[in-house]
């Protein structure tokens, strides 16, 4: 039975192949040929999870598909699978997708090799395809890429010598092959990044020549040895001169054209913007992201109308906003944007936050950077935050259901996964709350602000200075120390889990029930005298599976332990959600007394609430109340 599927199978591959080499024959009301080639690049993939179940060969247009994003004219522009346990291989049909931007297959164990097709791809931007099992060469297709800003090849099995064509790439912001077993020589690499450790055949063994970055300055100018020491004072010497003088000359007319604008200001009272954007193409694109300028994002938000607003948070103000093109967006306009660094370093990870792509994470679509003004523009989410739709039996909007409850919950958690486990770098969100966690037109949870703890502390990578959150939604030790880990993500899942069950932010529930004390207080008391009823959403009506209720109520008390070490990870999470392993976990906790007050005087009080009145923190209690 199982050699009669496989024969079907390759029956099937090569029907689809006949397609495609057909595909110029149909009419135009024939098969999409970008569903034909997506097809071809699903057969070839072994995907245990079923995250491809969506795509059919029978439609005729692909844009509504899971990891699929299409652009305004109905064509496939990002395929993004990362993390997702993909095998199988790459088909050369990728090469079909001439209209892709960023292909994102990092993370997964994809093998063979890369296709040569790739080089087709003439808008293609991004190239992730790192951590995986790929073989073979480099293909040399990839100097035809003349758009091309990010190509991460690192951590797979290529061999062989770099193409030469590599270096007619002029745009590469980062270039990064490390940890493979390439050779030969290094053709002249014209990337910001270029990282090439790992490669014995160019880097050799020991670790005084490891070469982890390898500078674009380094590969243009070789020295000559034969002619470094004679020609000291010669041509040499001339050049540094001549670029010393120029340079001088430079910073003293800037110097003095700041100087007068400064004067200016000064004599007539006025506020000068230098928007850096002026000086680029605004069409042109740093990774997938693009670069707006100031003037086109206050148009689109009418001068940051405050009728525009969607929200506000400890990280800004979110504006509606709508494009020239009529694209929707949300514009979020930064405070505290001087924390951020230079110009330089906010665009670098930008950049690298953008690459960050899974389904339940919002996706970054671009930014503003000026000398006042720091602005991160993202799609527009129909249907606001889940905090939002909880509350919208007030204006007379019907309640979540109890089946969207709980994917909304799922899809959180497998985002903070994403972020927690198979993000590099890793990222810790810091304010996991209702209001953070945004609904698509398909009520699917995007994750959202994942990446601004990280944008704005970046001096700090694992330590913050100022607390920021909600209070209720914020783990003890995060509020005792201002120290944060991935455990502190958990703690505001769990939050978010009885947030989802009970329809109530988490500071008002215990009033609701009575008690004194913030939500998690609450429900532990419920929890231990059975009345698990009485903290349902009454705009659920009972329409709720009361073992499913029970499960969830259980993941969110194993998720917000006081002790972090006791907290589940996110994958764990996802597992427990999924029906896996929930009872273990749950009998392993039972054994574990909890004891937050101890003898010792510096341990935990035994309640939330009563932590948080002891907490002499102020913190700033902040929810973003729509679509952002």
């Amino acid at each position: 039975m199982g050699r009669v599927s496989f024969l079907f199978w390759e029956v099937g591959l090569l029907v689809l192949a006949w397609l495609e080499s057909s595909i110029a024959t149909l009419s135009p009301a024939g098969i999409n040929y970008e569903v034909v080639a997506l097809m071809n690049i699903k057969y070839s993939l072994r995907d245990p999870y079923n995250v491809l179940d969506n795509w059919d060969i029978n439609s005729v247009d692909p844009c509504g598909w899971r990891m699929v994003t299409c652009s305004n004219d109905g064509h496939v522009s990002v395929l993004g699978l990362p993390s997702q346990n993909l095998s199988g291989t790459l088909s050369v049909a990728i090469g079909n997708l001439t209209n892709l931007e960023s292909v994102l297959l990092q993370n997964n164990a994809i093998m063979g090799p890369i296709p040569e097709g790739i080089g087709r791809l003439d808008k293609l931007q991004t190239l992730d395809l790192s951590n995986n099992q790929f073989t073979g060469k480099v293909p040399s297709s990839l100097g035809k890429l003349k758009n091309l800003n990010y190509l991460r090849l690192n951590n797979n099995s290529l061999s062989g010598p770099l193409p030469e064509s590599l270096s007619n790439v002029k745009g590469l912001t980062l270039l990064d092959l490390s940890y493979n077993n390439l050779g030969g020589s290094l053709p002249q690499i014209s990337a910001r990044t270029f990282n090439i450790i790992g490669n014995p055949l160019i880097c050799g063994h020991s670790s005084g020549n490891n070469c982890s970055t390898v500078s674009s300055d380094s590969l243009l100018y070789s020295p000559d040895p034969l002619k470094g020491q004679s020609q000291v004072g010669g041509t040499r010497g001339r050049r540094v001169a001549i670029a010393f003088g120029a340079s001088f000359g430079s910073v003293a007319i800037i110097v003095i054209t700041v100087g007068l604008l400064l004067w200016w200001r000064r004599k007539h009272h006025r506020q000068i913007f230098f928007d850096v954007n002026d000086q680029y193409d605004p069409e042109v694109c740093l990774g997938h992201l693009k670069r707006y300028s100031l003037k086109e994002l206050r148009a689109a938000t009418s001068h940051f109308n405050s009728k525009n607003i969607l929200g506000r948070g400890g990280f800004g103000i979110v504006y509606k906003g709508c494009l020239h093109d009529g694209t929707l967006v949300a514009v979020k306009r930064l405070k505290d944007y001087n924390a951020v660094g230079g110009e330089l370093q906010f665009q670098t990870e930008v950049e690298l936050i953008s690459l960050a792509v899974h389904r339940n994470l919002l996706r970054l679509c671009g930014f503003c950077s000026t000398e006042n003004e720091r602005l991160l523009v993202y799609p527009y989410m129909p249907n606001g935050s889940v905090a939002s739709r909880l509350r919208d039996h007030i204006h007379g909007k019907p309640a979540l259901d109890w089946p969207r409850r709980k994917r909304i919950a799922l899809g959180t958690a497998r985002g903070l996964l994403y972020l927690h486990e198979q993000c590099d770098p890793k990222i810790i969100h810091r304010d996991v709350k209702a209001a953070n966690i945004l609904l698509d037109e398909d009520f699917e949870a995007v994750v959202g602000d994942f990446g601004l703890a990280k944008l704005l502390d970046h001096r700090d990578s694992h330590v913050t200075t100022a607390v920021r959150g909600t209070v209720g939604h914020i783990a003890p030790e995060y509020l005792s120390t201002g120290q944060s880990s991935e455990k502190t993500d958990v703690f505001g899942f769990g939050i978010l889990l009885l947030e989802l069950i009970t329809g109530q932010k988490a500071m008002d529930f215990g009033r609701a029930a009575n008690q004194k004390g913030a939500m998690l207080d609450s429900v532990k008391k419920l929890h231990k005298e059975n009345k698990l009823n009485l903290m349902v959403d009454k705009d659920l009506k009972n329409n709720y599976d009361s073992v499913e209720l029970e499960e969830m109520i259980k993941v969110a008390l194993l998720c917000t332990q006081f002790h972090p070490s006791h907290r589940p990870k996110m994958s764990d999470v996802v597992r427990m959600l999924e029906g896996e392993g929930l009872a273990e976990r749950w009998a392993e906790a039972a054994q574990k007394v909890e004891t937050p007050r101890s003898r010792s005087s510096t341990d935990y009080p035994q309640r939330y609430m009563d932590f948080v009145e002891e907490s002499s923190l102020v913190v700033e209690a902040i929810e973003l109340s729509g679509p952002r």
